[in-house]
């Protein structure tokens, strides 16, 4: 069961990672726009909890991304040891 839990973490901080790189490059339309807006569904409720908290450095770089990648690792990471029975 951990190894699950460690494995969805994973694969959840990755879909962050390809969500906030994809959100570098223009994507208004074509294939871009309908993979930003489906990883946008599923990352946005996350992500939203931790800019609300975290301001954007000097108003424009968002680093709410990094510091909800590592309450992910951190609470998966946690979670798993506590299922395993440390």
């Amino acid at each position: 069961m951990s190894g699950l839990i460690l494995a969805l973490g994973e694969a959840y901080s990755l879909i962050i990672i390809v969500y906030v790189l994809l959100s570098w490059l223009p994507t208004d339309r074509g294939i871009l726009k309908d993979v930003n807006d489906v990883l946008a569904r599923v990352c946005d409720p996350y992500l939203n909890l931790f800019k609300r908290i975290v301001p954007p450095i000097g108003g424009m770089v968002d680093i709410s991304p990094i510091f909800a990648l590592l309450i992910l690792q951190f609470g998966c990471g946690l979670l798993a040891r506590l299922l395993s029975g440390f």
